[in-house]
């Protein structure tokens, strides 16, 4: 594995009273809404790289909010936006134009049929909302499943589906919540004799939990085909096509919500293809589709659309299918297609994870491993007997990969290590991911040695 040194001279640094001041107008102006503020300012973004106030390149991991899957500022993304948001930006909702039919047009033609029929929306959270509202609408019914270490973002309904923050004291959740055991093989306690995972009776535990709660009015079931916030959780092979079978079985709709996974960042265009056949009722994307811009998908069936207009569906925003988004939309998936982005990130994504696995012969701390293609994750330990989670060990390497210039997000949920998401954009090059492997190596290094524990703690 090589270690490229980073250049730290790109971007010039800021004015000094403007440093000075930034803090203090962002404490006074800014009201929290329960994230921490990251402690660099970042004054562009190119590529795959931020430069903060001081002229420092920062290498990004995490593609801005998950989203930039080309990168920062991509050329032809940003010549879409400038031509755009000079000729046709945004019109009464009722006005739909060429942009929005050829982004719909050109989702139809990578999804696999029945899945047609698209509206286009700002946010993961929205999209989300109008899915769990689409199935309600269509079968008559209010109960919806989630994952217990879901996230599907954080207004009434959606959030009401979110099971890994953001629920407390906020009063009520939605009627008809019911949680499902997450598919996480490394600390589950469904074990087979060898120790190996046991996915099939910790399934079929989850659903005879589900109808034993159920008061007989089934409506969705809402996934990740791949948990994300959850601590990249990839479920099992024949996980999906099981999931599929049991909410047919009970006249449920199956969601996936492809925020982060969609679009070709996993090494296929949506995650959900890793396992032929299945198919979900309503998808819902967002994040990757607008490439840092807010552009969000619901898109379903010519017969659930049917079935949801009898019963009087009413979806409407400011922003329903609006141009200039649409429009970037349609880039996007013109560029994946196009440039063959789909296998660039299951290459990349393989190298990624072969130094992350080498990584993980070198450090006790690292637990585990899990991934697929561009979205790969390493969970912290704190201890290598039993595992406990090493949250505090997670959040001081994922501090020092940040001053030694690489940007990668750190999950930390109850019963669950420090757990990073690595998610670079597809347009990361073989040097970036050895240069990002190479941060990290330091970064552990740095952090155990001051701690002195560089030998396994038992």
């Amino acid at each position: 594995m090589s270690t490229t040194t980073t250049t730290l001279t790109t971007a010039p640094p800021a004015k000094l009273d403007v440093v000075d001041t930034f803090w203090p107008r962002a404490n006074k102006y800014l009201m929290h809404t329960g994230v921490t503020p990251s402690p660099v300012i970042i004054t562009k973004a190119l590529g795959t790289r931020l430069y903060d106030a001081s002229g420092r390149q920062i290498l990004d991991f995490t593609s801005g909010q998950m989203s930039s899957l080309l990168g920062h500022s991509h050329p032809e993304i940003v010549k879409v936006v400038n031509q755009q948001v000079a000729q046709l930006d945004h019109l009464l909702s009722s006005m739909i134009t060429e942009p929005v039919i050829e982004l719909a047009e050109r989702l139809a033609q990578v999804l696999p049929s029945p899945l047609e029929k698209s509206f286009f929306l700002n946010t993961g959270s929205e999209s989300t909302e109008a899915a769990i509202k689409i199935a309600k609408y269509y079968t008559g019914k209010f109960e919806i499943v989630a994952f217990s270490a879901s996230y599907h973002g954080l207004t009434s309904g959606s959030g009401s589906a979110t099971y890994s923050a953001g629920r407390r004291n906020g009063g009520p959740a939605m009627p008809g919540q019911l949680a499902f055991p997450a598919p996480y093989a490394y600390r589950s306690p469904f074990k087979k004799a060898d120790g190996s995972y046991d996915w099939v009776t910790e399934l079929e535990f989850g659903w005879s939990m589900i109808d034993r709660q159920s008061v007989g009015s089934l409506a969705a079931f809402i996934m990740e085909p791949i948990l994300s916030t959850g601590g990249i959780l990839v479920p099992p092979k024949g996980y999906l096509t099981r999931m599929a079978q049991e909410c047919k079985k009970r006249g449920m709709l199956l969601i996936m919500d492809e925020a982060q996974t969609g679009v070709g960042r996993t090494g296929q265009m949506f995650a959900f293809e890793n396992e032929e056949g299945v198919v979900p009722d309503v998808l819902a994307l967002s994040k990757t589709l607008g490439c840092g811009l807010p552009l969000a998908s619901v898109t379903t069936t010519s017969e659930i659309e049917r079935g949801c207009t009898e019963a009087g569906f009413l979806w409407l925003t400011t922003h329903l299918n609006d141009p200039l988004t649409a429009a970037v939309g349609a880039k996007v998936l013109e560029i994946v297609k196009r440039d063959d982005y789909c296998r660039k990130a299951a290459e990349r994504g393989g190298q990624l994870r072969a130094g992350l696995l080498k990584l993980q012969e070198k450090y006790w701390c690292i637990g585990d491993v899990r991934g697929r293609g561009l979205l790969q994750g390493i969970e912290l330990i704190a201890n290598a007997e039993t595992k406990s989670p090493g949250t505090e060990l997670g959040q001081a390497v994922s501090e020092a990969a940040m001053r030694n210039g690489l940007s990668c997000n750190i999950v930390n949920l109850p019963g669950m290590g420090g757990v990073f998401r690595l998610a670079p954009p597809v347009t990361v090059t073989a040097d970036e991911i050895d240069e990002a492997l190479g941060i990290l190596d330091h970064s552990f290094d740095e952090v155990l040695a001051k701690r002195g524990q560089s030998i396994a703690t038992v």
